[in-house]
C-alpha cells in the first residue's frame, strides 16, 4: 500500500466515522426519542412527540421533518419513493402484472 493509499484509507475512515456520529448526535437528546403518528391523506398528525419516525420497511429514522412517504391504509412510514414501492408491490403483488 503506498502512502497516497494510506492516506485515502485513513480520510475515508474518518469521514465514515464521522458521517456515523453525526447521525447518532441527530436522534440523541431531549427530542430524540421516535414520534408516534397518525397518517392521513396528504398529511399526518403527531400523537406522539418525538424527532424522528422508523421505516416499516428498512428500520432506519425519518426526522419528522424530512417525512414524505407513507401509508395510511398500514399506518406505515417510508424512508424514501422506490422503498414505498416495493412495499406496495409485496403486499399487492397483482400490481406486478400491470
Amino acid at each position: 500500500m503506498t502512502a497516497a493509499n494510506r492516506l485515502d484509507f485513513r480520510v475515508d475512515l474518518w469521514r465514515n466515522g464521522f458521517e456515523e456520529l453525526m447521525m447518532m448526535n441527530r436522534f440523541e437528546g431531549p427530542g430524540g426519542r421516535e414520534a408516534r403518528i397518525r397518517y392521513l391523506d396528504g398529511d399526518f398528525q403527531i400523537a406522539s412527540p418525538g424527532a424522528y419516525v422508523r421505516c416499516a420497511v428498512t428500520g432506519e429514522p425519518i426526522l419528522i421533518d424530512e417525512l414524505k412517504y407513507w401509508s395510511v391504509a398500514r399506518q406505515e412510514a417510508y424512508v424514501s419513493a422506490a422503498v414505498s414501492l416495493e412495499r406496495e408491490l409485496g403486499v399487492n403483488p397483482s400490481l406486478r402484472k400491470r
